[in-house]
């Protein structure tokens, strides 16, 4: 017996290839649309990401609504994933699909503000403590936008990530930890220039090495996600943020955090519930209920000397923006998720179905003696292959197998359940029902008793 994280893995492959026949045997729409693609879509997909799913082929979809989606061969799931975050309050939430239909016929784009856009502002100001906001088309600009700001305002080159972080496409976070030294990361394509010369990497939780790091006082900024989500889940040690917090003051750099998951933690994001007081946040895919749009906002200080900066350089373009950046149609949506979507009842219930599921899943772990524990944060709630969660990076890098999430996940997908492709995070959503939750924990004894 070939034992892999208190799992058969003879037995885990034997059920996989079981599971992979099952799933190509029921979805001949989506296998004809799979080699549709493949003659014009590079890797099959409009996104190549897609094509990372564990399944023989790519699921194509039909509908997607609240907790549940259709794909084209007639099969329903129950979604766990919600777009990995971009459908984290439901798929197509009512206020947001009608604000969308009624601002679509009065226009969609014009390069000029909208009334909609000021009270969006507003809003996040009072949801997240920081004065001024602009908009953009996702995280990932967000996040580039904002370090050319914040390098801009301190005259500074440098900035900060922890070891296998996720910022979305800015080059700029590609950067790991090898053998203690920061290298770009071997899976970044095309990059011709080395973005480690400009960024420092040290792991979370590793407070000696974040001051070390910020010492010679170079640093515009410290980009991070408040919990680490997409190497899987890292939290802070206990004081680990108020420590942070008062080092980077201290050596006079900001903090930007990137709140696009930790959002789950409630309407004000995760330093909000925890007082993390960011000089500047990043907010992306959830907040317009789907639609492509991001925000990022500065405390009065930061847009100030951001403000100040633009007025003092040459005339032309700033390389910051783009001309969709802020159309009337993400702005309505975003008006829509704030104002009826993203509210305190919602995240109340949001929260007691995650800790529902999380119960559940340390039981399940108990009851089949798995070495492995559960991490969770509001809405998002995580298994991970080791007996005690990761404090850093390099240590949940460590713990990842991705062969056996592909065993997993396709399995649950066969009997309905969607979680998202990358280890094995599971959001719960306002229209997901406790039923629900209590199916999923079933399949996953049917897995475990399977290879166990």
């Amino acid at each position: 017996m070939a034992l892999r994280h208190g799992v058969d893995f003879d037995k885990a492959q034997a059920l996989h290839r079981q599971e992979q026949a099952m799933f190509s045997e029921r979805r001949p729409r989506s296998r004809q649309l799979s080699a549709a693609g493949g003659e014009h879509l590079l890797f099959g997909a409009p996104l190549h990401w897609m094509a990372d799913w564990s399944t023989p082929f790519n699921l194509y979809v039909e509908e997607a609504r609240g907790a549940r989606l259709r794909d084209v061969d007639g099969h329903e799931y129950l979604d766990f994933c919600l777009g990995d975050t971009g459908a984290m309050f439901g798929h197509s939430p009512a206020p947001v699909a009608r604000a969308i239909a009624e601002q679509a016929a009065r226009g969609l784009t014009a390069m000029l503000p909208s009334a909609d856009a000021v009270w969006v502002a507003e809003e996040l100001a009072r949801r997240f403590g920081l004065s001024h906001w602009q908009f953009a088309l996702s995280a990932s600009d967000a996040n580039r936008f904002a370090l050319r700001w914040l390098r801009a305002a301190s005259g500074r080159d440098q900035i900060i990530v922890f070891n296998g972080c996720y910022h979305g496409t800015v080059d700029d976070a590609f950067v790991d930890l090898a053998d203690g030294r920061p290298r770009a990361r071997a899976s970044l394509l095309g990059q011709t220039h080395d973005p480690a010369a400009h960024t420092r990497v040290v792991e979370f939780n590793d407070l000696e090495a974040l001051e070390r790091a910020l010492r010679d006082e170079r640093v515009a900024c410290v980009l991070a996600e408040p919990v680490m989500t997409n190497i899987g889940m890292v939290l802070p040690e206990p004081g680990f943020w108020g420590e942070a917090r008062e080092l980077i003051r201290r050596y006079g750099s900001y903090l930007l955090l990137d709140e696009t998951h930790t959002i789950s933690s409630g309407p004000g994001g995760y330093g909000a519930a925890y007082g993390l007081q960011p000089d500047a946040l990043v907010l992306g895919k959830p907040l317009g209920g789907g639609l492509p749009c991001a925000v990022y906002g500065f405390s009065a200080e930061l847009a100030e000397r951001a403000q100040r900066a633009k007025r003092a350089a040459a005339p032309g373009h700033s390389g910051i923006g783009t001309t969709l950046s802020g159309n009337m149609l993400a702005a309505a949506a975003m008006r829509a998720n704030l104002a009826e979507v993203m509210s305190d009842a919602a995240y109340q219930r949001m929260f007691a179905l995650a800790q529902h599921l999380a119960d559940g899943l340390q039981d399940w772990i108990e009851r089949w003696r798995l070495p492995w524990c559960v991490s969770r944060v509001g809405a998002r709630c995580e298994f991970q292959f080791s007996p005690q969660p990761p404090r850093n990076g390099g240590e949940a890098g460590a713990m990842l197998d991705e062969e056996l999430e592909r065993i997993i996940h396709l399995y649950l997908l066969n009997r309905g359940f969607l979680i998202t492709p990358f280890h094995n995070m599971l959001l719960l959503c306002p229209d997901t029902e406790f039923a629900d939750v209590d199916r999923l924990l079933e399949a996953l004894d049917g897995f475990a008793g399977e290879v166990v």
